[in-house]
């Protein structure tokens, strides 16, 4: 059997003129071809058995697996591992199994074009997602390249760029990159032109805000005011000691337990690239409010979790950080979460009452990890006077799992 049985190729718009003699011979000589039509078109017809994807995506896998050993050619776009299909595939077959050959991705093409250094440029993905996914990557002077899902993704960038105050931001869309169909059209976001785009096109961006533009990407400690809540909420100056205990890192999983208005959860997925978070509350209304805040502030992925802790955490996998919020005296509930925490992880809890901060106390001489009180004041202004008015002290304890 040929170890590297299944090849990904990545074509351009410029299709097999571009690619590597190597490249060509695996796709002539290739048992069986799958792609979509687009790129099926772009190879002469031959002997090979001809597949394309099928909806959902997942079920194009077991045609996959029925013909495992064959002389098998994926057809994909560009860079196949940049928010491509070999990525899906490296989920279900193994890496010495597969060959992944790439060409000039949408990134790359869109920089070039822009004279933009590729490791100063901030990249999403569009398709299949959320517009306010695009909320999480708005700073000032912040450089990003889009990739969109069809044609009417410009027109949506451009509308949630003014809703935010990013309407002066400089937008170049491109069509059909690398191929004779290539076209620019530049504008900014608050005059954007409506006209037709055709559907493959990638977007870039250059974010220019006024002085009330929202700021959500790398801005550790929103404002209070940022999270609709009713009175459940971790205040901002305790969210960012808590958020520094947690240690948020790339693509690190978070439990929020007891999550409240989710404000721990929205902002470690702010403050780590490809960071996910669960947050678990019991009322059901603060569900809908934490799925509420995720959207409004751009991490339309984090998961509101309705139910009890610890039985709520039995199906999900497990986490490097878990913050518990509140309900830590439930019986099992440090014994479950402590369990579960992988090797290394860190587990954050925050105590109000002096009833639960006798129980931190208990859990660090068990467990470890250290003890904080936090006491925080903020200046308000009374007549013409500006008087400290303490926030309820917070006792924190930190311990990270050996």
């Amino acid at each position: 059997m040929n170890t590297h049985w299944l090849t990904v190729i990545g074509l351009g718009e410029d299709g097999l003129d571009a690619l590597s003699p190597s490249s060509r011979v695996l796709i002539e000589n290739a048992e069986v071809l799958l792609g979509g039509k687009r790129h099926l078109a772009m190879i002469p017809e031959g002997g090979a058995e001809r597949l394309t994807w099928r909806v959902p995506l997942l079920d194009t896998m077991a045609d996959i697996e029925a013909r495992r050993g064959k002389r098998f050619v994926v057809l994909a776009t560009g860079d196949p591992m940049h928010y491509g299909v070999a990525v899906t595939l490296a989920h279900h077959f193994a890496a010495e199994e597969m060959l992944v050959l790439p060409t000039a991705g949408a990134l790359s093409l869109a920089c070039a074009r822009m004279r933009w250094p590729v490791s100063e440029v901030e990249c999403l993905t569009l398709h299949g997602r959320p517009i306010e996914t695009l909320r999480a990557y708005l700073a000032p002077e912040n450089r990003l390249v889009i990739l969109s899902h069809d044609g009417s993704t410009p027109d949506a960038v451009a509308a949630e760029l003014k809703a935010a105050g990013y309407g002066a931001s400089e937008m170049s869309v491109f069509e059909h990159m690398g191929g004779d169909l290539e076209r620019r059209i530049d504008g900014q976001a608050d005059s954007w032109p409506n006209q037709e785009i055709a559907d493959l096109n990638s977007i870039a961006v250059c974010c220019n805000g006024g002085s009330r533009a929202r700021r959500y990407f790398g801005a550790l400690g929103l404002r209070d005011r940022a999270f609709e809540n009713d009175g459940q909420l971790t205040k901002r100056e305790i969210r960012m000691l808590t958020l520094g205990s947690l240690v948020p890192a790339p693509g690190a999983l978070l439990w929020d337990i007891g999550a409240g208005s989710g404000s721990v959860a929205v902002e470690w997925m702010l403050s780590a690239r490809g960071a996910e978070a669960v947050a678990i509350e019991r009322n059901e209304e603060r569900v809908a409010c934490i799925a509420r805040n995720a959207l409004a502030l751009g991490v339309p992925t984090l998961k509101p979790l309705h139910g009890d802790a610890p039985e709520a955490t039995e199906l999900l996998p497990a986490p490097n950080a878990i913050f518990i919020g509140g309900g830590f005296g439930v019986p099992g509930m440090v014994e479950t979460c402590w369990a579960r925490l992988k090797p290394g992880g860190r587990m954050v809890a925050n105590a109000v009452t002096p009833e639960s901060e006798a129980l931190l106390t208990r859990w660090r001489d068990e467990l470890g990890g250290n003890l904080v009180r936090i006491n925080i004041s903020r200046a308000k202004g009374v007549g013409n006077s500006t008087i400290w008015r303490p926030l309820s002290p917070v006792t924190q304890w930190a311990a990270v799992k050996d």
